[in-house]
């Protein structure tokens, strides 16, 4: 693509930016786009769909771009037209492999071509961010155990990765915790620290991140701990920076951690359960989400099929249980709230259905719209602006 083919193109894009950005009150924005990750046999790839934010309803699903197993997205923060997925590649002997691909947005049709594709630095990528300077790509490696950062070239294609770290060791678990898996990547609000949470360490490992060059490096101290055998999933802050969550898959719990931002050290001041009482079954949590305005927390429980709802406490950061909806689908791997925090959408993952709830903006509750669309096997949902 021509260097002015480019700039027009950001040209529009900053137009569809406008036509997606998070409401706020006052604002006149009706829909936003979303982009839907998928895995299993079922999946075709990344699937797209527009979300009505006076009516919580889904437009049906349709094919962006044909992709292997896409199961985790990024969005470009400055450039609306860039898209990156987690997914299967091939290596240069034919043999799949963990990667990382690019995708540009037609932001009339809301269709993904496929730019290129890199290795992910490990196997098994299960997550993806993009740093606040648009300039890197961090991705997590479940199967391999490690994280890798990949610089973002001129047009949006990816260039090989600068830093991948391998993480060792094990823990109590020894079904679960044999070895490391890195399960999620996060960056603070300031892009000086990453944050990796690997369910095999029962560690949220912190890196300091170098934003020119890509480069990762150990922190001190290098990780914060979270009970043995809970298994940490995926990691959220709390919009006002002070505070932030970990979700732990095997333990069933969400951890509590004060942030000290200046030095990107993470101290574990709580941790409380998921589950409904009484629940007997077998059930893992999933995904952790703070609502826009820091008042809420929510988890989602695969098995007891639930999100369970919190409410955070503005000066301690220390959630207190509000109550557990089910999703109307079973496992609820992946969920988000919209920019506006009207509308939680859940996706249920064993049964091919998104489903939207609208949240009570006073209690954090979730109510029920009867919205929901057909999708195979969703994994991970991204709004677009």
């Amino acid at each position: 693509m021509s260097k002015l083919s480019r700039r027009l193109l950001l040209i529009l894009g900053l137009f569809g930016a406008c036509l997606f950005a998070p409401t706020v009150q006052g604002d006149d924005q009706k829909t936003m786009r979303i982009y839907i990750g998928t895995g299993g046999e079922k999946s075709k790839g990344i699937y797209t769909s527009v979300l009505d934010l006076a009516t919580g309803r889904l437009s049906p699903a349709k094919l962006a771009a044909s992709a292997k197993r896409p199961g985790f997205l990024a969005v470009h923060p400055t450039d609306p037209t860039l898209i990156y997925a987690v997914g299967e590649v091939t290596d240069s002997s034919g043999k799949p492999t963990g990667g990382v691909s690019s995708f540009e947005r037609d932001l009339a049709t809301g269709q993904l071509t496929f730019l290129n594709a890199e290795s992910s630095g490990g196997a098994g990528p299960c997550h993806v961010n993009v740093d606040a300077t648009g300039k890197h790509v961090l991705v997590a490696n479940y199967g391999g155990g490690s994280i890798a950062s990949l610089p973002i070239l001129e047009g949006g294609r990816l260039g090989p990765a600068t830093s991948v770290i391998q993480h060792t060791g094990s823990s109590v678990n020894p079904q679960r915790q044999k070895e490391p898996h890195a399960h999620s990547i996060n960056l603070d609000k300031a892009n000086r620290f990453v944050f990796a949470a690997d369910l095999g360490l029962d560690q949220v490992l912190v890196y300091r991140f170098d934003s020119s060059s890509g480069k990762l490096s150990p922190n001190e101290p290098p990780f914060a701990k979270v009970t043995p055998g809970a298994g940490p999933r995926h990691f959220a802050f709390h919009p006002g920076g002070k505070f932030a969550y970990v979700i732990n898959e095997i333990g069933n719990t969400v951890t509590t951690f004060q942030f000290d931002a200046a030095k990107g050290v993470l101290t574990p001041i709580q941790e409380i359960g998921t589950l409904p009482e009484g629940f007997q079954g077998i059930s893992h949590t999933a995904e952790v989400v703070v609502h826009p305005t820091g008042k809420f927390l929510y988890g989602s429980n695969r098995g007891s099929d639930t999100i369970a709802v919190f409410a955070i406490d503005a000066g301690t950061g220390q959630l207190k249980a509000v109550s557990h909806h089910p999703t109307g689908g079973k496992t609820p791997r992946n969920f988000v709230v919209d920019p506006t925090g009207r509308w939680l959408l859940a996706e249920n993952q064993a049964s091919d259905t998104i489903v939207v709830f609208g949240i009570e903006l006073e209690s954090g509750r979730l109510k029920e719209t009867g919205q929901s669309i057909d999708v195979p096997t969703p994994t991970c949902i991204r709004f677009v602006r």
